[in-house]
């Protein structure tokens, strides 16, 4: 059985914000932090935690804005939470929050459930701030979905060492494909990172708690794709489903 709990991060400044944690049925496995969309720690980024749990990984979310208004979540089944999401997010430092980023890797790799290597994994907001934690801390892998700011990053692509996985959609309102393209552009040449455009994809298609932006079809395949990009960089069992 899975089990969850709530873990305690202690910022570099010494401030502390919460982590939602999943555990595999086996107690242990390699770790995978997970940053949330601009939503919050909610109930999809709770289930993807579970997912990554029942796939044989220890999955850390933590509250990225709890500097903002700690433990704040929002229903992404309702697109009336957009604009309220869009400004908590607007308020949050993106600077100090990559070291809380940084701050909950480690705390991750310092649980006694982890053994073996840590990746990260985001979605949407989250995606972006995969890519950042990929050129500033070094994870033993990466797997972005939909990062609507990193063609804006791309001067950081040389910092980045580890395996990336990108998951993007073609039909994206929020991400255009120009933007995609010059991220393919930029990585051809890089053998460590991968760019999938999923035909007919638009936003967040893994929310399955939402109905304005779920493909499940999509979904499936890319989840089929994280699991073994997990496998082959982290190990563990690499089974579960979307």
């Amino acid at each position: 059985m899975i089990t969850t709990r709530s873990e305690t991060i202690t910022a570099a400044d010494g401030g502390t914000f919460a982590g939602h944690v999943a555990v595999p049925a086996s107690g242990h496995g390699p770790g995978v932090l997970v940053i949330q969309e601009i939503f919050g720690v909610n109930a999809y980024i709770r289930d993807v935690c579970d997912r990554l749990a029942a796939a044989g990984y220890v999955a850390l979310a933590p509250d990225v804005f709890w500097r903002v208004r700690p433990g704040v979540e929002f229903d992404s089944s309702d697109q009336a939470t957009i604009a309220p999401a869009i400004e908590v997010t607007g308020q949050w430092d993106g600077e100090v929050g990559l070291g809380d980023l940084g701050s909950a890797l480690t705390h991750l790799r310092g649980l006694p459930e982890v053994q073996g290597a840590t990746g990260v994994i985001g979605f949407c907001f989250g995606g972006t701030q995969t890519y950042r934690v990929a050129a500033a801390f070094d994870p033993a892998c990466a797997v972005a979905y939909y990062g609507s700011g990193t063609a804006g990053l791309l001067d950081q692509l040389d910092s980045i060492t580890c395996p990336l996985l990108f998951h993007f959609g073609d039909d994206d309102p929020y991400l255009p494909n120009s933007d995609v393209d010059a991220i393919k552009a930029a990585t051809a040449d890089r053998h460590h990172i991968g760019v999938h455009v999923h035909a007919g994809g638009g936003h967040a298609f893994d929310n399955h708690f939402a109905p304005h932006f779920t493909q499940p079809r999509i979904a499936v395949r890319a989840w089929t794709e994280t699991l073994a990009f997990l496998f082959a960089h982290l190990g563990g069992p690499g089974k579960g489903g979307a």
